[in-house]
């Protein structure tokens, strides 16, 4: 069985329609998809207060479709491959897929890919790492990301040290995302190896 979301409200709201049609017109049926926290707290019946996209197409390409379906974009991170979409007053930030080519601990530089799982590889947590279909069904390339986030398990994708030494950040970020969505009585194990 697959996994879904289903059609949940953000899904199917007039502004993320307007944005998914725009991107689909350029790229093709599939060539973006809702990644996140949009799908992770769908998941777990907690309030989704943003919506990400990933797509295929490269930044100018998104910014393209939006201006010719009459969204306004707004380039708010083009050299890591984000742009903004502003429909009906309602922002989506879209990213292009992508990979680490280095890092620094904090920065990456990033090159452009059109393969969801080397781009899922990247993100911090298998929760993190969830990509949503517009009709509701999961990609999830951990093979982990739905059961973790339903058991309330924050678990690195891939090697633990490897997303650390990437960004410190992620040191914070895991205490963070333990505190509010993490479950049950025992200490959290985030050294788990999830095998793709």
């Amino acid at each position: 069985m697959t996994d879904t979301v289903g059609q949940p409200a953000w899904m199917t709201a007039r502004s993320a329609v307007r944005v998914m049609d725009a991107l689909e017109a350029a790229g093709g049926p599939d060539s973006a998809r809702f990644v996140g926290g949009c799908v992770r707290n769908t998941l777990i019946g907690v309030k989704v207060d943003d919506v990400d996209i990933a797509t295929r197409l490269t930044p100018e390409a998104v910014t393209k479709a939006l201006e010719a379906a009459g969204i306004r974009a707004v380039p708010t991170g083009v050299e890591h491959g984000t742009v903004t979409a502003v429909a009906d007053h309602t922002p989506y930030e879209i990213t292009t897929l992508r990979r680490d080519v280095t890092t620094d601990g904090r920065r990456a530089t990033v090159a452009f890919t059109d393969d969801w799982a080397e781009d899922a590889a990247r993100r911090d947590f298998t929760v993190n790492s969830l990509y949503a279909r517009r009709d509701g069904s999961i990609y999830d390339p951990s093979g982990h990301g739905v059961a973790d986030a339903k058991a309330g398990r924050i678990i690195f994708m891939g090697e633990p040290e490897q997303r650390l030494r990437e960004d410190h950040l992620r040191n914070l970020r895991f205490f963070r995302f333990h505190a509010w969505y993490g479950r049950g009585s025992r200490t959290p194990r985030p050294w788990r190896r999830v095998r793709r």
